[in-house]
């Protein structure tokens, strides 16, 4: 039913669209209970094996864990490999467990077109921890940053110079970065890092004035650092409800969503509007060909909108 829910979410018919609408609202109250905790990082750095050892823990303590994971979609075809299931062994077969692979869709910021939807359905269904992971492309990432309550970015050891990487606008956002595969060979490369990261992240500003970022190292393989990681997410969770900023940033991120709505709604006719469909490729065609310029292809659309 969940499933089916979801599909109804990120349907696209405008009958579908009514439907979905009157479903979040009804669930509505039912909402807002979960620990979301957005999970980025670069390809590579183990999310998905990262995010199958803390969920595994996690319903082993008694949690119930939604994955919403994103996997990029094909500029050239639009499709999607949703490979990320196959990464999560352990919770793929866990009862307690579900696991939502989404394609991105063009979206930018790392997740879905729906992803916010999503999590409140989860939320709903009795599930009462969030991970979202995202693509792991660049800076676009920042959007899952304003759809959770805990932003953790995940880095390789010896993967470069730490304090370039700090430039990316995604770390400025983090409220922990952990350093993953600290094992083996790695652990002492990964140690490194690691502190390497804590004394570039001084010159950053904090997210929160009541809390400072800590930069951990982790083993999604050995399960080294985990239990840490899940500590310090539960101690911000503490820390910003008592203060009362949970409430404020949830709130922001609230009307945040009903702008990004209105706005996917109101362009919505350049996909849906039969007459300006067939005019665009023409519009298209002149800007290109140096005929047109583009403000005013621009004003000639609008007006097509305005109508």
């Amino acid at each position: 039913m969940l499933s089916r829910a979801i599909t109804l979410i990120e349907s696209k018919r405008a009958d579908h669209r009514h439907s979905a609408a009157a479903l979040t609202q009804a669930l509505l109250p039912e909402t807002g209970k979960a620990v979301r905790v957005g999970i980025t990082g670069a390809p590579g750095v183990g999310k998905s094996t990262l995010i199958d050892a803390l969920g595994h823990r996690l319903t082993g303590q008694g949690h119930k864990v939604a994955v919403l994971a994103v996997d990029p979609s094909s500029r050239r075809t639009g499709g999607s490999i949703l490979a990320d299931k196959t990464r999560m062994v352990r919770l793929a077969n866990d009862e307690n467990a579900f696991i939502r692979p989404s394609p991105s869709s063009g979206t930018l910021g790392g997740v879905a077109a729906k992803t916010r939807e999503t999590m409140l359905l989860c939320e709903a269904a009795g599930y009462d921890v969030m991970l979202v992971e995202t693509i792991g492309v660049g800076q676009s990432e920042i959007a899952v940053a304003d759809m959770t309550d805990f932003f953790l970015v995940l880095a390789l050891p010896g993967a470069g110079d730490e304090l370039q990487a700090l430039k990316k606008g995604v770390v400025e956002l983090a409220d922990m970065i952990a350093v993953n595969k600290a094992d083996g060979d790695n652990l002492v490369r990964a140690k490194q890092a690691a502190a390497d990261y804590g004394a570039a992240l001084h010159i950053l500003a904090p997210r929160s004035r009541n809390w400072s970022p800590p930069v951990i190292t982790c083993s999604a393989l050995t399960g080294e650092g985990i239990d840490q990681l899940w500590a310090h997410i539960l101690d911000h969770r503490r820390r910003l409800t008592e203060s009362g900023e949970l409430a404020a940033r949830r709130g922001e991120q609230q009307v945040k969503w009903m702008w990004t709505m209105l706005e996917e709604r109101l362009f919505a006719p350049l996909h849906s509007d039969r007459a300006l469909k067939a005019a665009l490729p023409r519009i298209e065609a002149e800007v290109a060909a140096g005929r047109l310029a583009p403000a005013r292809a621009v004003e000639q659309i609008a007006g097509m909108l305005a109508k």
